[in-house]
């Protein structure tokens, strides 16, 4: 409803957003969402939506993927990703477990919680989606909460209009996999932040987990986007004519 609130809201027209899903729960928004939809491989969401941003960069693209999804399987992307700073926007399904496949320990999964796959519970520090983002580059990073759909829809219209690489780490309940972090627990501990001016400041503040945990967008700025760098975007693929062009009429296409 977030996602959908903050496009109408953006009046973004349906035609024009492709939103590209990795495989997990998360996945099943496709069947919600009236765009257009790519379900991707496991842990490969990230180099499909940026392939679909090269080839029309007219397009609004957004990454749908989980926590084990995009920060397990999906790491090396999300960091290249961030450093590449492409304008899209990535939305991080956070829950501390793979519920897809009946519960296991996620890469964010705070230690001691107790899994299918770790029955003694976790024994190592989780990775943190927005330490990881703010370290490799993102422009844009936010923490949303699946409970507060007014909050989560402003997050989310603003992750869209930026123009970079926008992360929203959401923290969603798995109300059949993780008994203890529920809506409740998160409830008493959430707390809205301004944006950080300075990275540093936003780094400390993406680490602050426990008794409170920060929600909004924590930094934000502008820097140049991997489509302002590679000229192919400039032009986009779907506008280049069919056939194979003369020499001149190619090196044009990128001027």
């Amino acid at each position: 409803m977030a996602l959908k609130n903050a496009l109408t809201k953006l009046a973004v027209p349906n035609h024009n957003v492709v939103i590209v899903y990795g495989v997990g729960c998360h996945g099943n928004m496709r069947d919600w969402m009236h765009v257009y939809g790519v379900e991707g491989l496991h842990g490969r969401a990230l180099p499909v939506a940026q392939g679909i941003k090269l080839a029309n960069s007219k397009l609004t693209v957004i990454a749908v993927t989980g926590d084990g999804d995009c920060i397990g399987e999906g790491g090396n992307h999300f960091l290249h990703a961030a450093k590449r700073n492409p304008n899209i926007t990535v939305l991080v399904h956070d829950n501390q477990v793979y519920g897809l496949t009946t519960g296991q320990a996620s890469p964010t999964a705070q230690k001691g919680l107790e899994t299918k796959s770790t029955p003694g519970g976790v024994m190592e520090l989780p990775l943190n989606p927005l330490s990881l983002a703010l370290v490799a580059g993102g422009t844009f990073v936010s923490r949303g909460f699946a409970g507060d759909i007014p909050q989560l829809t402003e997050i989310l219209a603003k992750a869209i209009l930026h123009k970079g690489f926008s992360v929203v780490d959401i923290l969603q309940p798995c109300v059949t996999f993780d008994k203890i972090h529920d809506y409740g627990w998160y409830r008493k501990r959430i707390y809205t932040v301004e944006p950080q001016k300075e990275k540093h400041t936003a780094l400390e503040k993406s680490m602050e987990w426990g008794d409170t945990i920060p929600l909004g967008v924590l930094y934000q700025e502008q820097k140049e986007t991997s489509e302002d760098r590679e000229a192919v975007a400039r032009t986009p693929l779907v506008d280049f004519p069919l056939g194979i062009p003369k020499r001149d009429d190619f090196l044009n296409m990128f001027q």
